[in-house]
């Protein structure tokens, strides 16, 4: 799940939005992102899906199943 971790912090600095940010719209809490960030722990497929609606990236992309490079650019 190493790959997940990278493409998670990757995903979630392009986005421009801090963490609050991002934790409220998925509806957890911010020591939530920072623990998936570092591995600590990994979200349910419900809030997956919400962190890839919040941060417009796919599920495939964050897991490492997509080999698709990530554009630092998108918004």
């Amino acid at each position: 799940m190493e790959k997940f971790t990278e493409r998670l912090s990757e995903a979630i600095k392009a986005s421009g939005k801090k963490q609050t940010e991002i934790a409220a719209e998925v509806g957890i809490t911010k020591q939530c992102i920072s623990d998936f960030k570092v591995g600590k722990s990994y979200p349910s497929i419900q809030t997956l899906a919400l962190l890839c609606k919040v941060l417009d990236v796919s599920s495939d992309y964050l897991l490492g199943l997509e080999e698709e490079e990530f554009s630092l650019s998108r918004k």
